[in-house]
């Protein structure tokens, strides 16, 4: 069998922590070889190792049968090993062609002959279907375009084994099945691809062929065609994973969560929430559905006091908390799992132990006559970690840009539940997780609604939505413009609403009876 690339027992440690114990990956020319395990199991590592971002302590990488060095990034591009990373490498005021050539730029007579460059991407951009406008700025295009142009930039250097890093996490599922057909157009143009993913139908769909790592060691290689969506699962996670969450049937009480007529505006004055109603009882879980775009940003930042309120009111337990300071607001007994968790979730520097206390810092028992005792903020921390199975490789010293997404993601959840809320919002609280991560997250927003706390649930991810909810309000420019209960609907009828095809035609305002 000839392999392109062959891994074979690669160990990559940090310190004693073991993030590679001994994998074994081989990918076959002209085949989508998907790298499947939870978060934190050690795909990204492997895929470092494989782009010389990282060396391995033991084990050797073979490139079309000859053992290789890959010391660092430009010897894997001489090898023709690209990589497209999660977190993209582009400079925002660059455009696509600035971003495609920094590194390697073709100069004539000593200048940098921007000319023919952006020929050379067009003529790439067309062969592959990427249609990528070579002298778009990068801060002016989406994010699917701005990942083609990270595509562009390895085909531009040669690749033939292309790595992509959870290619779709950020996109919209438009961009999605239209990345799929990238990689199948690459593909028939003689190209190898590895994608790590926790995507299980993503993988069903694309790959042929999976390998699957988990806490760090190889479990083995399976061909796809002779697998299914469950026993991947299995294998990634080590147990049976549910994919639908088991729930009672809820038992509301009275209103704790009231907006009326709220009307928020965006940083341009374009209002964007217009006079948007909802309330939410004690003991449910409000899902909202919606297309990315539709008012869901500056709702959850007005509701969290991290943005101006023109108009309206939002009031929890009776009490007016539009637009009191965010502290003043989490203090009323709001608990905000923020849909961008490295922005307005962590500070990445500090250690994960810290992250956890940043809410209650400054309170008793931590705090005392303005003196922290840290002994108490390192109790709490060890508590959250145990109790949210947050996995990191020192505990609560590692810095937060250390962890994983999910465990980043479980840390925030312990900390915000921890304070015992009355009103959880969970914006896209899954975003990016694994099957295993996502049925944890999903039992513990239902264990706050089984406390009778309110927990407002804001994805674009609408299984999630008709999974969890209890009831869905649907958000259209900006409005609810119905509320529906998951039993009662489908996701045809969603995404009908939520392209604003409104059923009752009631202009926008909920039924009486629905709230």
């Amino acid at each position: 069998m000839e392999y392109v690339i062959e891994m074979l027992d690669i160990r990559k440690q940090f310190g004693n922590f073991v993030a590679n114990d001994n994998i074994t990956l081989q990918l076959r020319k002209g085949e989508v070889h998907a790298l499947l395990g939870e978060n934190g199991a050690g795909k990204s590592t492997l895929m470092n190792v494989l782009f010389g971002l990282y060396q391995p302590e033991a084990g050797e990488i073979r490139v079309n049968g000859k053992k290789v060095k890959i010391s660092d990034p430009n010897v894997a591009n001489d090898l023709g090993i690209g990589m497209v990373h999660q977190h993209f490498m582009l400079v925002e005021n660059f455009t696509v062609t600035e971003n495609i050539i920094l590194g390697s730029e073709p100069t004539k007579m000593g200048i940098v002959n921007i000319k023919d460059a952006a020929k050379k991407v067009q003529v790439l951009s067309e062969k592959y279907g990427l249609n990528v406008d070579p002298y778009a700025k990068i801060e002016d295009i989406s994010v699917g375009m701005q990942q083609r142009a990270e595509i562009l930039k390895t085909l531009y250097r040669g690749a033939d084994i292309l790595i992509f890093d959870e290619p779709t996490a950020s996109l919209t599922p438009q961009e999605i099945t239209e990345l799929m057909q990238i990689m199948k157009r690459l593909i028939a143009e003689g190209k190898s691809i590895i994608i790590i993913t926790h995507k299980l139908k993503e993988i069903m769909e694309v790959s042929d062929r999976v390998t699957i790592i988990r806490k760090g060691q190889g479990i083995g290689t399976v061909t796809t065609a002779e697998t299914n969506p469950s026993q991947l699962a299995e294998l990634m996670v080590g147990r049976q994973v549910e994919f639908k969450t088991e729930k009672t049937e809820a038992n509301p009480k009275e209103v704790i969560f009231q907006i009326d007529n709220l009307v928020v505006t965006d940083y341009r004055n374009i209002e964007k929430v217009k006079g948007l109603n909802l309330s939410i009882r004690s003991g449910e879980i409000v899902g909202i559905a919606g297309i990315d775009g539709n008012g869901q940003s500056e709702l959850i930042e007005a509701i969290t006091g991290l943005r101006k309120v023109k108009s309206g009111t939002v009031k929890l337990n009776g009490q007016d908390i539009t637009s009191l300071k965010p502290r003043e607001i989490t203090e009323s007994g709001v608990g905000h799992i923020p849909q961008d968790r490295h922005k307005h979730g962590l500070v990445l520097d500090f250690p994960i132990g810290h992250n956890i206390a940043l809410q209650t810092y400054y309170k008793a028992p931590i705090s005392k006559g303005g003196v922290i005792d840290y002994s108490k903020i390192s109790e709490l921390a060890q508590k959250i970690i145990k109790e949210y199975d947050v996995r990191s490789g020192h505990g609560e010293s590692t810095p937060a840009r250390a962890l994983s997404g999910g465990n980043q993601q479980k840390a925030i959840i312990g900390r915000e539940v921890d304070r015992n809320p009355d009103l959880l919002i969970a914006a896209l609280p899954t975003r990016g997780l694994d099957v295993g991560a996502i049925e944890f997250i999903h039992q513990r927003l239902i264990e706050q609604r089984d406390k009778g706390k309110a927990v407002l649930l804001i994805s674009f991810e609408l299984d999630e939505v008709m999974n969890v909810s209890d009831r869905i309000a649907v958000i259209y420019d900006g409005q609810i413009i119905d509320t529906v209960k998951p039993n009662e609907t489908t996701e045809q009828e969603l995404g009908l609403l939520m392209a604003g095809q409104d059923r009752q035609s009631n202009n926008g305002q909920v039924k009486e009876g629905d709230e």
